[in-house]
């Protein structure tokens, strides 16, 4: 079990502090941050909480999961790594030829008189 948490569901008002404020009561909080869109600044509905201990993040888990944050019910869960890669295709960003590794065929189909 790691000490970060993903927190879902947020209500687009709710900001770094107030996270760090509910997630406050289960333990020390090392760190919270709040999703925000690059180019309106708006958030993105989601964040994450890291917590001082595993044992915090998992008191954390247990009262926050379910419980309304802002007005909404928020979804807490243990943060998993992100994903390496750049779209699942061997690192050629996710394109397959339908012919193959090689390059693709010249000429025409079928019998062309060879």
């Amino acid at each position: 079990m790691g000490n970060k948490l993903y927190v879902g569901n947020l209500p687009y008002s709710v900001r770094d502090g107030d996270l760090e404020q509910a997630f406050g009561q289960f333990g020390a909080v090392t760190s919270a941050k709040v999703m925000m869109e690059r180019d309106t600044g708006r958030s993105k509905g989601f964040g994450f909480v890291e917590m001082g201990s595993d044992a915090e993040a998992q008191a954390a888990i247990a009262g926050m999961n379910g419980q309304p944050l802002g007005g909404r019910s928020v979804v807490v869960n243990e943060a998993r790594p992100p994903r390496s890669g750049g779209g699942g295709g061997g690192g050629d960003g996710g394109f397959r030829s339908p012919y193959g590794a090689g390059p693709r065929p010249r000429g025409g189909g079928g019998n062309s008189g060879y």
